[in-house]
């Protein structure tokens, strides 16, 4: 491949130094744990993050126990928001009118220390050892700090905090303390404190925005209004309750905490509450070898209208139960909970140990993220941050959903049951942009429109046809007619009744269709036509609602009778499902040889992103929207993720071609990008490229890499370090009935291992460079693919396939494109041809 006159690698992305991502002084290497040895004020956001303990429902980030020095103070509960009007400079129909933010709720995390009435500053003391540390076995954070005090008194205070995944609404936390030399009077205030109304250093989600260069819209919006209205506050002995009501969404929750306290010494415990704070204080004298231990145990519980005191009782009765069976057994409830989770997902990697670290810090994640999400969504953050709000997008389904698929297809199903139960209002939002159908709404919590700029959020209608997508894979991968014929059946019939009345047949030349006005994944271009993600994506959707039909018609006519009777099906619909997708306009420039994004995007000026300082990145926080629109240039991955996910399409050298095209012209402004072109340049053959973009996907969050690893965890791309390992790296695709492999191990790397969970089977997939073994655990017999042959595999014995050469390995990186940009496409001696040979 000759590139251009003038060209020359890519600048704007080094390579990344997977040893170097983290400091191995003060994070160790630790293959199933996050350690930190050295306590630091610089990075707090960060590493509040990175020690997030979480279930799904909830989340408490990793604030330390003292409650000082704090960039984000958090304790979430999934979906629990408050509303606010949307204020439009400049109005118009249809435009969203309510925003949603997921909101602060009181903070169990509270525990202070006092000896000798001087209180543990963990800034500010004087320690001899310092050791934090979440156990991804355990799923407990543990720190362990040895103080000596001014006076010269030496203390060991150990605590833990977890969040149950067993018991959903319960937090779990100790605190321990030994006196080690001296004898002097110990206090410890426990409290679970409401923020916004209390005290102690309260940081408001959003307090950013508006400052520095802009306003960043990816932060939670601030709150003018008392969001916490006081519902009930009571004690009972050790226990105090609070409850609440949101101000402007009326949701309710209560919250509860009780304590156990152990000690040799006489000790004096009271609890006291009122609206904003409820407190338990524990007063005793320790003197050499003795030690005070508590058990804090916090429940909370959520719901969109029933009243405080019911939920309060919820919560009395959680902790009864808690209580009764103790910490121990609570812990070792998870840790058996976790066993079995990292016996179905996790994956091994012959390369680093700093690597497999990371690779099972963020299938932790994932856990934390969906563990115990019944009935509601994965929001952006999950549960470990302000970032986006708290609202879910569509990376639930591309980037979450195929981990849960393939690992635990139930989790898989209550989230397809989560976007089902949101169909009545898609189908009001569809109704208000004048459309037939569903139209599911692009950021949201409580399934109404929350994105106030509509260019980059409402019309990215290719939402509809990701969610369709996971359904289809987890019917694929889990033969789950049940679900296909009732909450799956009217998903793919409202989305594709959608696509069916949004585009139309061009009147001039061939008979295609089209669909016009729409925003792809790429947001900074936005409000095109022929989009072809979109268009792709479309033409899955409206392909597999007619297949379903079909099928549901011939092989269970009772469900299909129930469809015609609730939805209004009508066969008529399937033909024009049918004819749709047959005549779907997929746009090819035959000069270039490459897919265009949209109609248009190969006509406008190539942005140079080499000559661009760092400081001006991401570009959407300094450059006007209309700057960066009037340009080829991406914000993330669009035709290259389509050729992921409707990758049958495509001939291996189209892919080479696109990736080659728009690689060079993609910022990676956003996190979703790097594991979608991973997975591509593994494909194509760019393999320490593919490898480079694996690494910067695995530490998003981990080296900071956004700078916005403050605002929770990038839960999307832990998702897509699971996806590029197994269908980038070992090369699996499930498509057509046949699950297959083609993998491109990075070179290096000595093995890949995981567990795949398809149609009652248990698969034990295990990648050597020169060989594959599939090893079936349960089920069975199955045909899976190597290469272009198929195999039986059966639990007699593991079925052991030698790799054949997998192509040219290409070296370095696609050329810039600044150059070629300029060029008009019909000018003489234009060699963009010969970029693309």
């Amino acid at each position: 491949m000759t590139p251009p006159p003038g060209s020359e690698p890519r600048t704007d992305a080094a390579a990344f130094d997977v040893e170097s991502a983290l400091d191995p002084g003060r994070f160790p290497v630790d293959e199933w744990a996050l350690v930190e040895s050295e306590p630091s004020t610089h990075d707090l956001g960060v590493t509040e993050t990175l020690f997030v303990v979480a279930n799904g429902y909830m989340g408490l980030r990793g604030n330390v126990e003292e409650g000082r020095e704090a960039h984000t103070q958090g304790t979430f509960l999934n979906g629990f928001h408050e509303t606010w009007p949307i204020q439009h400079a400049e109005d118009a129909f249809g435009f969203a009118k309510v925003g949603q933010t997921l909101v602060h709720v009181p903070d169990p995390k509270l525990i202070k220390l006092y000896v000798d009435d001087e209180p543990l500053l963990i800034a500010e003391a004087d320690t001899d050892f310092y050791e934090r540390r979440l156990d991804f076995r355990s799923g407990i954070l543990e720190r362990t700090v040895m103080w000596r005090t001014a006076a010269g008194l030496r203390i060991r205070v150990r605590s833990t905090r977890q969040v149950s995944f067993t018991e959903r609404h319960l937090a779990l936390m100790t605190f321990e303390v030994t006196m080690l030399e001296g004898t002097a009077p110990v206090t410890v205030s426990s409290q679970l404190l409401n923020r916004q109304e209390g005290h102690d250093e309260y940081h408001v989600p959003g307090a950013a925005l508006g400052e520095g260069d802009a306003a960043d819209p990816r932060q939670a919006h601030a709150f003018e209004h008392r969001v916490l209205l006081p519902r009930l506050s009571r004690v009972e002995g050790s226990r105090a309750t609070l409850g609440y009501r949101c101000a402007n969404s009326a949701m309710t929750l209560a919250c509860a905490t009780d304590h156990i306290v152990e000690t040799s010494s006489d000790a004096d415990v009271s609890t006291e509450a009122n609206d904003d704070v409820a407190k338990t204080v524990v007063r005793t004298r320790l003197a050499a070898g003795q030690t005070l231990k508590i058990t804090k145990y916090a429940t909370f519980h959520s719901s969109r209208g029933v009243p405080a005191p019911e939920l309060a009782d919820r919560c009395a009765r959680t902790l009864d139960r808690c209580i009764d069976r103790g910490s121990e057994a609570l812990a070792a409830d998870q840790r058996s909970w976790l066993d079995e989770f990292w016996d179905r997902s996790d994956v091994t990697v012959g390369t680093t140990a700093r690597t497999q670290q990371a690779v099972r810090w963020n299938l932790f994640q994932l856990a934390q993220a969906t563990g115990r999400v019944e009935g509601h969504g994965v929001a952006a953050k999950g549960v470990t941050g302000t970032g986006y709000g708290g609202h879910y997008f569509w990376d639930t389904e591309v980037y979450v959903m195929p981990f849960c698929t393939y690992t635990n297809p139930q989790q898989a199903r209550n989230l397809l049951r989560f976007r089902y139960l949101m169909l009545p209002k898609a189908r009001e939002r569809a109704a208000e942009l004048s459309q037939r159908g569903a139209l599911f709404p692009w950021r949201t919590i409580n399934g109404d429109e929350a994105s106030a700029y509509y260019a980059a959020g409402t019309a990215q209608y290719h939402i509809n046809a990701d969610v369709v997508h996971a359904l289809s894979q987890y019917i694929e991968a889990t033969g789950d007619w049940d679900f296909l014929c009732s909450e799956g059946a009217e998903l793919a019939i409202e989305t594709a009744r959608l696509y069916s009345d949004l585009g139309f047949y061009k009147p001039n030349g061939p008979s295609t269709f089209h669909i016009f006005g729409v925003t792809g994944p790429d947001e900074y271009t936005t409000v095109v036509n022929d989009n072809l993600f979109t268009n792709l994506m479309a033409r899955f959707n409206l392909r597999r609602a007619a297949e379903a039909m079909e099928v549901i018609r011939e092989e269970d006519p009772e469900a299909y009778q129930r469809l015609q009777r609730v939805v209004g099906l009508r066969d008529e619909e399937v033909e024009e499902w049918r004819a749709a997708e047959a005549a779907m306009f997929i746009p090819y420039d035959e000069e270039l040889g490459v897919h265009p994004q949209d109609d248009a995007f190969l006509d406008k000026e190539v942005w140079d992103l080499p000559d661009t300082p760092a400081e001006k990145r991401p570009l959407l926080l300094h450059y006007h929207p209309l700057v960066i629109y009037r340009h080829q240039v991406l914000k993330q991955a669009d035709v290259v993720l389509a050729m992921f996910l409707q990758g049958e399409y495509f001939t291996r050298e189209e892919k080479r071609r696109n990736f080659e095209y728009y690689d060079p012209i993609t910022t990676g402004d956003s996190s979703l990008s790097a594991c979608a072109q991973a997975i591509l340049a593994a494909e194509v053959g760019y393999g320490a490229l593919a490898e480079e973009y694996f690494n910067r996907a695995l530490f998003v969050d981990l080296a900071d890499l956004q700078g916005n690893a403050c605002d929770g965890v990038h839960v999307a791309s832990t998702g897509g370090v699971w996806t590029t390992l197994v269908q980038g790296f070992a090369g699996m695709r499930d498509v057509w009935g046949v699950m297959a492999f083609d993998p491109r191990l990075p070179r290096g790397w000595t093995h890949l291992g995981f567990t795949l969970h398809r149609l009652g089977c248990r698969l034990r997939v295990d990648l050597e460079p020169h060989s594959i073994t599939l090893t079936l655990a349960e089920g069975g017999p199955v045909w899976i693919g190597v290469g272009t042959r198929r195999y039986k595999v059966s639990t007699d014995a593991p079925t052991v396939v030698a790799l054949d050469d997998q192509g040219p390995v290409i070296d370095g990186r696609p050329p810039r494109l600044a150059d070629v940009g300029v060029v008009p496409h019909d000018a003489p001696d234009n060699d963009v041809g010969d970029l693309h040979a």
